[in-house]
């Protein structure tokens, strides 16, 4: 089997030189908005991947996660095509006919400017003695690390390794280190890594000195209301050596909340807002991205196919809920300015609830041209504008459920000033943003 080889496109990402934020080989601020798609390349046929890209990349989404032996019967039940994607369960021998499909879906990507956030195996198959599902060691790893980083190292690809497991012993360990050095001989280097844990969980606990890995992630989970993931990217943010991380796995849109706890709800579900407090939270928080989830999207459900979690929406229709879409206003608010410059900010907002699901976080940049200061429940709060140190600042409040931006003045930067937004109570969050009057930031909705 050959690498593949098509026209180059823009496919190189690296982690900036200040170690916060990742960039393209330009020097140009990558925004890494991820939407979890696990059995993307297992379940759907190419047309169906065509629609389910488009709606993504309309949506502002830049990285598709997607795991290539998928967790859901991956090695046993065939791809929309009739593929498996080894012979006898081998990871040294791939199946082409499996890959081809893979190709596609890689390729589609990256015509529209997608990344594809690629995870070699789901965990189960790594992690674990004493199972049939366990099918790799440190020689089999490698060879299939090597297959695909050489057919893929001129594409769109960040590699994810993990697949929601911990490593529990050194030969596990062992086993993950190997893919990666096989990933990594494969492409010569040309594409970033990260590791998706068990959550509630960090990369940088489960890995606090693989050289192979280039930036953190963390899998803030499911299991509560309110749980403030904006605590995972402030630890990982204080770590040293610095390196960028993001929320890879937070409560997902649609799925019953604490669903692995005995006396969960099945009917007490996720809904938009909680998809987007977890979004502003981490980011404001520190991480240079974020990851969107549906429950019906990452299993690409339909009423054919047997549910995981409840999925009870077909994933067609679940790509249009709400959540999604204020993905795509994040989108816009964070890459209408830079936002490579945002430094979480402890001191601007000197009162406000600073605990529970009403908690205040904010972020102020580097050089003072903005800050972004959010309130999940529309509680009042109170900022020294004296910390911005410019002359005059404009006060937009911003709301994440619509997009739109509503101007309020231009005033001086001295004392402080208390804040109210338009609406409070759960589901009326709002950002204020404050920014150098001088600067020449477009509105958000207004924003490519």
């Amino acid at each position: 089997m050959t690498a593949r080889r098509s026209e180059k496109r823009h496919t190189k990402l690296e982690v900036a030189a200040n170690g916060r934020f990742l960039q393209d080989s330009d020097g140009r601020p990558f925004f890494y908005l991820g939407d979890t798609a696990w059995e993307l390349f297992h379940r759907l046929k190419r047309a169906e991947v065509c629609h389910y890209l488009q709606d993504r990349r309309a949506k502002g989404f830049s990285v598709i996660q997607a795991v290539v032996l998928a967790e859901i019967d991956g090695l046993t039940v065939p791809n929309s095509y009739g593929q498996l994607p080894l012979h006898a369960m081998d990871p040294a021998q791939p199946n082409d006919g499996y890959f081809e499909h893979v190709d596609f879906v890689v390729d589609e990507a990256e015509k529209l400017g997608l990344f594809m956030g690629m995870l070699p195996t789901w965990g189960s198959y790594w992690q674990g003695t004493g199972s049939d599902h366990v099918i790799f060691d440190t020689a089999n790893a490698k060879a299939f690390g090597r297959f695909l980083g050489k057919r893929y190292q001129d594409k769109p690809i960040i590699w994810i390794l993990g697949g929601d497991r911990n490593i529990s012993t050194a030969q596990e360990r062992k086993t993950l280190d190997a893919l990666a050095a096989g990933l990594a001989d494969g492409d010569n280097g040309a594409h970033l890594f990260t590791y998706h844990p068990m959550g509630p969980g960090r990369s940088s606990e489960n890995l606090p000195a693989a050289d192979w890995l280039d930036f953190h992630m963390f899998q803030s989970s499911h299991g509560a209301r309110d749980h403030d993931n904006g605590l995972f990217s402030a630890a990982d943010y204080k770590l040293e050596p610095v390196k960028p991380t993001l929320d890879g796995e937070p409560r997902y849109e649609t799925i019953p909340v604490g669903f692995y706890f005995n006396d969960a709800s099945w009917q007490n579900r996720f809904d938009d807002f909680d998809t987007r407090q977890a979004a502003y939270w981490s980011l404001l928080a520190g991480a240079c991205g974020h990851t969107y989830g549906n429950n019906n999207v990452w299993q690409m459900w339909t009423r054919e196919r047997t549910p995981l979690i409840g999925a009870n929406i077909p994933w067609q229709d679940a790509l249009q809920h709400p959540g999604a879409q204020q993905m795509k206003y994040l989108s816009r608010l964070f890459r209408a300015r830079p936002f490579h410059k945002l430094v979480p900010d402890e001191e601007l907002v000197v009162s406000g609830p600073t605990a529970g699901g009403a908690k205040i976080r904010a972020a102020v940049a580097a050089d003072r041209s903005f800050a972004l200061v959010y309130s999940p429940y529309g509680e009042l709060f109170t900022v020294n504008k004296g910390l911005l140190g410019k002359e005059r600042i404009k006060e937009t409040w911003y709301d994440p459920r619509y997009g739109v931006s509503y101007p309020l003045l231009t005033s001086p930067t001295q004392g402080f000033q208390t804040y109210t937004p338009p609406t409070s109570g759960r589901g009326q969050d709002w950002i204020l943003i404050l920014e150098d009057a001088e600067a020449d930031f477009p509105l958000p909705e207004f924003s490519d």
